[in-house]
């Protein structure tokens, strides 16, 4: 699970270099994208996942096709997929609790830790909760082969993610890890030069969860979950998961095909290099939203990872 990788130490320095802000009060006029989730076919989640842990805190609604995960003072919850899968796009829409939800995650995230405990690979997308001063936050990371170095990065909303649904998106592929919020990239970490020796290379299941992060969720810990306003519920729909499949997982293991199509987002050409209009966005993103990025974090690193420099 993505809390494993995370030391207080590491959740101080981060809280040190953030500012309070609030996406209530942000108007932004977003760029045009394309929306590489209308390409692919949804996923209903009774068919596509298989509950992880905290069953009594998961509902399946509308046939299947949508699924609310709950906190409580009893558990958090989670779903994990039927599959596991060596490159793929994966996305769903999500609606975040509302109300004061310091130290609650909520994450959608693809990880090895169950095959590889050792030498896990981890692609994350963590949802922070807030206390009354700050609103909820995104938070991208990235690990490779057991290193326990994280690479986060961190952004604020363009909009207020507990009033309805918005999509969340992994991109992993041969060429590139890309996140994506309503189809808008917010980060790429490619799999060339210096980033390819921290670059996620066995298979990986998708995992849904929302849970407990007192100890370093919201401001370094200082603000820890209040159960008094408990339960704390996210809701998921539009699930999908497409991609190489591979049971059992096979390091290394190829779906190449020698007639892709554009929509294969393994090696498909609308997935295997981002287009001028996303790079436009992924600038306007990083810009105007990122607050922190591990790569400006002197403080924490004496050395810079060497994908940095």
């Amino acid at each position: 699970m993505a809390i494993l990788q995370h030391t207080l130490f590491i959740c101080l320095s981060v809280f040190c270099m953030t500012s309070v802000a609030s996406s209530h009060s942000r108007h932004y006029t977003t760029p045009s994208v394309p929306r590489l989730t209308d390409l692919l076919s949804h996923v209903s989640v009774d068919t596509g996942f298989s509950k992880f842990f905290g069953g009594p805190n998961i509902k399946l609604i509308n046939n299947g096709s949508m699924a609310t995960l709950a906190l409580d003072k009893t558990s958090g919850s989670g779903l994990v997929s039927r599959n596991k899968y060596y490159y793929g796009f994966f996305s769903a829409t999500i609606k975040l609790p509302a109300g004061l939800t310091s130290g609650v995650v909520v994450a959608f995230y693809l990880s090895n830790a169950d095959m590889y405990p050792h030498s896990h690979d981890e692609i994350d997308i963590e949802l922070l909760g807030h206390d009354k001063r700050i609103d909820w936050v995104l938070q991208t990371n990235v690990y490779a082969n057991g290193v326990s170095t994280g690479r986060e990065e961190k952004f604020y909303f363009w909009f207020d993610p507990t009033q309805q649904h918005h999509y969340y998106s992994i991109l992993w592929n041969s060429h590139h890890i890309v996140f994506l919020v309503d189809n808008i990239p917010v980060r790429e970490f490619p799999n060339n030069g210096k980033f390819s020796t921290a670059y996620p290379s066995k298979p990986m299941s998708l995992y849904v969860t929302i849970w407990d992060g007192s100890q370093w969720a919201t401001h370094g810990g200082k603000y820890p979950v209040n159960y008094k306003y408990a339960p704390f519920v996210a809701s998921f729909a539009d699930m999908e998961m497409a991609g190489c499949i591979t049971n059992p997982p096979q390091p290394g293991s190829s779906c190449s095909n020698s007639s892709l199509s554009s929509m294969d987002p393994v090696g498909g050409p609308d997935f295997v290099k981002l287009s001028n209009q996303q790079i436009t966005a992924m600038d306007w993103a990083r810009r105007k939203l990122m607050f922190y990025s591990y790569c400006k974090d002197t403080s924490r690193f004496k050395v810079l990872p060497p994908e940095c420099t």
